[in-house]
């Protein structure tokens, strides 16, 4: 009994204090110590930020959406009290892009949290909650090696052009250090 109960606890607090690594098994960071989400080094494929045909009206701070109120002018964009617009100016039409994606009711009492079991963030379909870990973007060693990507992808250019970079439907646009 005393050697079942300790093999419970331990399973349970391994998957309390587990990070997540999409792809594969060894992701991309050498100290795991400080990742909370990771993904494979597939040096081809990046994640895509959720595309929102309504805003919200309370976003927690941290949110990243591509805003596709209006699909031929999509832009991608982050809440830190009020929208901040990521596309440098740039915009994009989306319209065939969001023909694809069905319509749905959202709920916004559903949701995926990683690294708490409780949040105060609220309206996420995926929050990372740490205070002292993080998530580490897909890595490519260039835009180029992405083919055919989709509208919202966001990347981190790894090399000597260290810089994160996100697509909005029809440009690249980049942010260095």
């Amino acid at each position: 009994m005393k050697k079942t109960i300790i093999s419970l606890c331990l399973m349970i607090s391994g998957m309390a204090f587990s990070q997540v690594i999409i792809g594969n098994d060894i992701g991309t960071a050498t100290d795991k110590t400080s990742v909370l989400l990771e993904f494979a080094n597939t040096n081809d494929r990046g994640i895509v930020l959720p595309y929102l045909r309504t805003m919200p009206v309370a976003p927690t701070e941290g949110t990243i959406i591509v805003d596709a109120t209006d699909p031929t002018r999509a832009k991608i964009k982050y809440y830190n009290g009020t929208w901040k617009d990521l596309s440098s100016g740039n915009e994009a039409d989306i319209s065939s892009v969001l023909t694809k994606q069905p319509i749905v009711t959202e709920n916004n009492t559903v949701g995926t949290i990683i690294g708490s079991d409780q949040t105060s963030a609220t309206g996420g379909a995926l929050v990372l909650e740490s205070s002292n870990k993080a998530m580490i973007l897909p890595q490519v060693t260039s835009t180029d090696a992405v083919i055919n990507p989709a509208p919202g992808m966001m990347v981190y250019i790894k090399g000597t052009n260290k810089r994160l970079a996100v697509f909005n439907g029809s440009k690249w646009t980049f942010w260095a250090p």
